[in-house]
């Protein structure tokens, strides 16, 4: 639980990390790296059967202006993986200390894959990471039986999820965890359903590819164009007129007729000495 609930946080400190090792490497100052090249990466959190996160991720190095900026002569696939190897096993974030449970240290495990990826002019190698991203995005907590799709507010909501026993046990904890003061800042209790996990399932820097505002803005645009590609437009405007039409005044004649007959029977009732109605 604890783990998951530094797992941002030790992924920020991994990237970090890969951008001082490919500066240095490059005989560049830390400071004027982006000056230089940009590093960009999808980044997809799936949960094992054991219902631990386990991360894949997509780590991309640009020119300064992004996908569309080519790199620079340095910026080779061997010099990108060996910075994410040794920043992979470097990054560590400490938990603080609980008389419970006292101080961890988390860490990347040992099961660390790293492999380069080259798009070919049939743009082969793109396919392959939409085909990799799309693969991890779509196994959900469904498939690996971890967590719950909906935030627990009670103790009593652990024992209804529809979980299993070993993803229980780990709400509990999380819940247990949650109560201690150490640990507030944290928020397990809030996180639970997520059994300490605050990410998202897919997260990628701002560069990497478009943003969701683009893809909203061009799925609106594209809908609208199917909507008004059989609509009429009339270029020129003309006065055609104003007020009821001939049913609609019909009505309102009929309804302020009643209305008058209310008014009239009230007034005989006031007169007459009875309730006004």
């Amino acid at each position: 639980m604890l783990w998951h609930a530094h797992a941002s946080e030790l992924w920020d400190r991994f990237v970090i990390d890969v951008r001082r090792r490919l500066a240095s490497s490059a005989g560049l100052v830390q400071s004027r790296f982006a000056q230089h090249a940009r590093l960009s990466f999808a980044r997809i959190a799936e949960y094992q059967k054991r219902a631990a996160v386990h991360v894949h991720a997509v780590v991309r190095l640009d020119g300064p202006d992004g996908p569309t900026d080519t790199p620079p002569a340095w910026a080779t696939d061997d010099r990108l993986t060996r910075a994410v190897q040794a920043s992979a096993r470097r990054a560590t974030v400490r938990t603080a200390y609980s008389p419970a449970v006292g101080e961890l240290v988390s860490r990347w495990g040992a099961q660390i894959d790293v492999r380069a990826l080259q798009a070919g002019d049939d743009a082969s190698g793109d396919d392959a990471v939409a085909a990799y991203v799309a693969k991890y995005v779509t196994k959900g907590a469904s498939e690996t039986g971890a967590g719950a799709d909906h935030a627990l507010t009670a103790w009593a909501d652990i024992d209804a999820a529809s979980v299993t026993t070993h993803v229980r046990t780990l709400m509990r904890t999380c819940w247990r965890l949650g109560g201690l003061p150490e640990y507030q800042h944290l928020r397990l209790r809030a996180w639970a359903h997520t059994l300490g996990y605050r990410g998202h399932i897919l997260t990628k820097s701002r560069a990497y590819s478009t943003t969701y505002a683009a893809l909203r803005a061009e799925r609106a645009r594209h809908v609208g164009q199917e909507a008004m590609s059989a609509a009429l437009t009339e270029r020129h405007w003309r006065y055609v007129g104003s007020g009821h039409t001939p049913g609609a005044a019909l009505i309102a004649a009929g309804i302020a007729e009643d209305i008058a007959q209310c008014r009239a029977a009230a007034e005989d009732a006031f007169r007459a000495g009875g309730d006004a109605v």
